[in-house]
């Protein structure tokens, strides 16, 4: 009998990071569940190479702590609320993949037992090795941290192999690509790169976690049908920020 050799992938075990904007679709505010299930096939797509899926998905569609504080709230109840945002984000998203028929776990870094799982390291892991896609919601759990810092906590204490930071553009450039023409985009940049030049991929501490930990960031368009995927194969365009 004849088989099909497995298609190869760059990477086996990957973060895919994603703001809470990109849910929107062309609202202002909240869910918009066409946008949500796109987004789940590009993953599904993905899922079906036979790589393992991490997801942080940002909460700024629903309450973004920093503006809240900006606004005269306390920064560390403004964060809070900030958390919770992503996980009404991750339980949609859990939706939309299970709907694919994908088994998706939710997993929380404050603990409420009757919507999603706590975080547990070595469960996690178990998960994965399982083929279920964990979403880590709730940031690292505590104020102050973002969830570009949680994604990549947590694709380090999972051996994630690469974060894939999806953005409406088409990878990092040196000003921005929508307002100038003229603009410049890098096929490869260095953490030192990013964090000198305020190239505005991640924050600071997000990226200074990535280059102590040597782990590749490839930030790429998410408004790209099969972007996701033709990345893992070898395809496209992307930039990737590295040391």
């Amino acid at each position: 009998m004849n088989t099909i050799a497995p298609t190869p992938v760059a990477y086996k075990r990957v973060m895919l990071k994603i703001s809470g904007e990109a849910l929107m679709g062309d609202q202002g505010f909240g869910l918009h569940p066409p946008t949500v299930d796109r987004i789940a096939r590009e993953v599904k797509s993905v899922h079906d190479l036979g790589v393992e899926i991490c997801m942080v998905i940002g909460g700024g569609n629903i309450f973004r702590g920093l503006q809240g504080s900006a606004q005269g709230m306390e920064r560390t109840t403004a964060d809070y609320m900030g958390m919770l945002a992503t996980v009404m984000n991750a339980l949609a998203m859990q939706a939309a993949m299970e709907a694919l028929n994908i088994h998706t776990r939710v997993i929380s870094a404050i603990p409420m037992d009757q919507v999603c799982e706590p975080y547990i390291r070595r469960r996690a892991v178990r998960h994965l090795e399982k083929k279920r896609v964990c979403i880590f919601a709730a940031g690292t759990g505590n104020p102050y941290f973002t969830t570009d810092t949680a994604a990549t906590l947590r694709a380090n204490e999972m051996a994630c192999q690469a974060i894939f930071k999806g953005t409406k553009v088409d990878g990092v450039y040196d000003k921005d690509p929508a307002k100038h023409a003229d603009a410049k985009r890098y096929d490869d940049v260095t953490y030192d790169e990013v964090l000198a030049k305020h190239l505005g991929v991640m924050d600071a501490s997000a990226i200074a976690l990535a280059r102590d930990n040597d782990l590749p960031i490839i930030v790429f368009s998410l408004d790209e049908p099969g972007g996701f995927r033709g990345i893992l194969r070898g395809e496209g365009t992307y930039t990737r920020v590295r040391g």
